[in-house]
């Protein structure tokens, strides 16, 4: 018995049409090329009530509705929406972006660290991303990480470094199952260079380079993931942190 019947995970298909598309028997409408996709439900939220957008898409699943919206920033079209946790979910929408038109993402969002010494609001710049999910072998031939858009990367790191924040340049630790996250395997990737543990930026980036578009990604340090625990440090209850961050991967995205 081969490899890949002992392991389906690993019979990778390079076939780019599927049985099943994001716009089956309908027009997908028109979306930005540059496109934002926030795990923030509040902060999408805000920015929908306070300023002119426009709805241009509601995707439907079993969580309930998730709006796309357009707005104009300095004459130029930004798409956005909530990205949803865990990578299936969150590729599938990203599917939806580019096949209405969306060309250049970033996403920004939360992220574990598995360095204490991390402080929360922390600003992460994946430059590579392990392949700790399942998602991405969908997309790409199996291989323990993958690396992100150095463009778009750098782009980012522009954006963070002309505002003066701290930030890291790092690898992260992708993985579909955080009840699993062991103190070996916590050690492991953080050998290997992670510094932060999150559920969807190797599925993105292979979405991404199996369709021909942009991804980069900004997340802020959240709660440790160590071997002497768990600290959840009340990550997401930081309000300003996370506003702040949706803007400036706006600013990033608009001037791919």
């Amino acid at each position: 018995m081969s490899e890949d019947q002992l392991y389906p995970i690993i019979d990778f298909d390079p076939d780019p049409e599927a049985i099943i598309s994001p716009f089956m028997n309908e027009t997908p409408p028109d979306f930005p090329e540059h496109v934002v996709m926030c795990f923030f439900k509040e902060v999408i939220e805000k920015v929908a009530a306070e300023r002119d957008v426009k709805t241009v898409y509601v995707a439907r699943s079993e969580v309930g509705p998730v709006p796309f919206y357009e707005m104009e920033i300095e004459g130029k079209r930004l798409g956005f929406f909530q990205a949803l946790v865990g990578a299936p979910l969150a590729a599938g929408f990203m599917e939806k972006a580019i096949t209405m038109g969306g060309k250049k993402f970033v996403v920004c969002g939360g992220s574990g660290v598995l360095n204490p010494e991390l402080t929360v609001g922390h600003l992460l710049i994946p430059t590579t991303a392990v392949r700790d999910e399942g998602t991405s072998y969908h997309y790409l031939p199996p291989a323990f990480e993958i690396e992100l858009n150095q463009r778009v990367v750098k782009r980012i790191e522009t954006v963070v470094k002309d505002e003066g924040l701290e930030y890291l340049l790092t690898k992260t630790w992708t993985t579909d199952a955080f009840y699993r996250e062991t103190k070996r395997r916590v050690d492991k990737f953080r050998k290997a260079g992670c510094d932060g543990v999150e559920m969807e930026a190797s599925a993105l980036a292979a979405v991404a380079e199996f369709r021909g578009v942009e991804f980069g990604a900004l997340f802020y340090g959240g709660d440790v993931v160590h071997a002497d625990g768990w600290d959840h440090r009340g990550w997401n209850d930081r309000t300003e942190i996370r506003e702040n961050l949706f803007w400036l991967a706006v600013k990033a995205c608009l001037g791919l």
